[in-house]
């Protein structure tokens, strides 16, 4: 099926959410009516990025504030200290409850501020009634001249060789060191009443036996994990933290860390539980595909015989629901998500209370123009918009809108419960869905990477993606990556540069031939040329030919301009 687009042009001198400044904004824009996720993978790999249904990218050397396209190579992902912090931070908080609310709000946590709510690049909608049912005409190639025929096999993106140079999977670095002892009290003066309580020896047997269990029934199991594997959204991936312990001497992975946080003592509770004599429980891994069977009676010789009421003490669970179209888990949950999105928009973004309504939000964050793709040889999630669920003690506390494309997986935006403000929701998702991306790789190769939306060097703010190492920006003028430890003295220099240091290089995908650029003319598919033909009209060749610059030979012949 055709990418469907209605070009909107030069939308310049709007307010800019991060300078403040009132007329310092400039950039182009599309409607997207409908699009295949690799045109969306081709256009966000040249600087595009979409709020909604609409498109857009920004005029780099014009707007108060250029934004650079930023993506992190998952298979190098190095855990930097302050996300360790952030992670180890979840883990008391599900362990025992700790972490005072209100200690305060990390800046700018919400990956898609750059085109979040209060900062879209512009209002726009589309008048354009186009049925996507109603199949399309194709001009027969009898009627396109030789020299102007559409490629049969459009060429392949030339980002594909362009990739950031390391594919070999590096560890996370080194764990922090240990914590101290702990100091013991002067005597006399009894147990330190700011400290936690010591716990039991059985207990702690206990819970050791329980991770030897885990351990060996993983190694048991593990051959089988193909076969549980969920094969739809319609049975969502419910990520479940385990605990795992770290192999001795071997610094602690991303996958480590965020499985630590199973304990038998934990103090939050997962949403719902299986019990019975005969019952199995299905635990996910944290990376969502593999699932591991511990039959019941083992948990039950560990925690007594009677087993009907047992729980288990897993804490915390991230669900994947396919949003658009939506699936019955993401209709069953809209209102609440919705919920918590609005007292995000008014707590962390001081919206009055009657701006985030159910049409914003559904507008912005939950239709989607990307068409929803389940390839053989795709995720078994399939491609296409979803939102990760983040439920603690049976509610959503935050949520993750997610793009799942063929080269990566794009973060949208993030909201959450302003009451677990204190958990620094907006860095902990991240890492989540690092981890996430990691996983999807292991069955499609070539989703590497994590696209964090846009990097602004020059507002403070906004430079914090940058501490997922290694990152990469996107040259503006040739659109390849390079290493952002490469472009951060130059931007240091000037809020606009041209990041590749080659000063020949040119865009390999530049527009060079308009006759092949396809059109969408009274429900009839055309090359440009045929269409001048047809309809001649003031300044349309050079709008058509400002459209095809800016998405790139390859996306300009094999998506669709709409021209009425």
């Amino acid at each position: 099926m055709y990418s469907i687009v209605e070009y909107k042009g030069l939308k310049s001198d709007y307010h800019c959410g991060y300078c403040g400044q009132d007329d310092g904004k400039a950039s182009m824009g599309m409607w997207a009516h409908t699009m295949t996720v690799q045109d969306y993978q081709d256009l966000i790999d040249r600087g595009w990025r979409r709020s909604g249904m609409y498109v857009y990218k920004p005029v780099m050397n014009r707007t108060c504030c250029p934004q650079y396209a930023i993506r992190c190579h998952i298979l190098d992902f190095k855990l930097a200290k302050s996300s360790k912090k952030v992670l180890k931070k979840m883990t008391r908080f599900l362990f025992k409850g700790e972490g005072a609310k209100g200690d305060g709000i990390e800046p700018m946590d919400s990956y898609n501020e750059d085109i979040g709510i209060g900062h879209q690049p512009a209002t726009c909608t589309s008048e354009v009634n186009i049925d996507l049912e109603k199949p399309l005409k194709i001009v027969s190639l009898e009627e396109i001249p030789k020299s102007a025929e559409v490629l049969e096999n459009p060429q392949t993106d030339s980002a594909d060789d362009n990739r950031d140079p390391g594919q070999k999977h590096s560890s996370a670095e080194a764990n922090d060191s240990t914590e101290s002892c702990k100091s013991v009290p002067k005597p006399g003066r009894g147990a330190d009443p700011n400290k936690p309580p010591c716990r039991k020896a059985k207990d702690v047997r206990r819970e050791r036996k329980l991770k030897k269990l885990l351990q060996k029934q993983q190694q048991i199991e593990m051959a089988d994990v193909s076969q549980h594997q969920e094969t739809s959204c319609d049975s969502p991936n419910t990520l479940l933290l385990q605990h795992r312990a770290p192999q001795a001497n071997q610094p602690k992975s991303l996958e480590e860390f965020i499985s630590e946080s199973l304990s038998p003592d934990a103090v939050h509770q997962l949403e719902s539980s299986q019990s019975g004599e005969n019952a199995d429980l299905l635990l996910m891994l944290g990376n969502g595909t593999k699932i591991l069977k511990i039959k019941l009676i083992h948990l039950k010789n560990l925690y007594g015989r009677d087993g009907s009421n047992f729980t288990f003490p897993t804490a915390f669970a991230v669900r994947l629901v396919r949003s658009s179209p939506p699936n019955s888990q993401f209709t069953a949950t809209f209102q609440e998500s919705y919920q918590v999105y609005k007292r995000y928009q008014m707590a962390i973004h001081k919206d009055p209370p009657d701006k985030p309504t159910e049409q914003q939000y559904t507008r912005f964050l939950c239709q989607s123009p990307l068409q929803a793709e389940n390839p053989p040889d795709g995720p078994d999630s399939g491609y296409g918009s979803f939102h990760q669920q983040y439920w603690l003690d049976g509610k959503i506390i935050a949520v993750g809108v997610i793009d799942i494309l063929p080269r990566c997986v794009s973060s949208v935006y993030l909201y959450y419960d302003p009451d677990y403000a204190f958990l620094s929701l907006g860095v902990y998702s991240a890492v989540r869905e690092i981890a996430f991306t990691t996983e999807l790789q292991k069955t499609v190769p070539d989703l590497c990477y994590y696209y964090m939306g846009f990097y602004i060097h020059s507002c403070p703010k906004m430079k914090y993606k940058g501490q997922y190492h290694p990152s990469y920006l996107l040259c503006p003028e040739t659109y390849i990556w390079v290493p952002i430890e490469k472009c951060k003295t130059k931007l240091d220099q000037s809020k606009y540069s041209r990041l590749n240091e080659d000063p020949s290089a040119e865009d390999e995908n530049s527009l060079q031939n308009l006759n092949k650029v396809l059109i969408l003319y009274r429900n009839t598919v055309m090359p440009y040329n045929i269409y001048r033909k047809r309809q001649k009209r003031v300044n349309d060749e050079a709008a058509v030919q400002q459209y095809a610059s800016l998405v790139g030979q390859t996306c300009a012949e094999r998506m669709v301009l709409y021209r009425n």
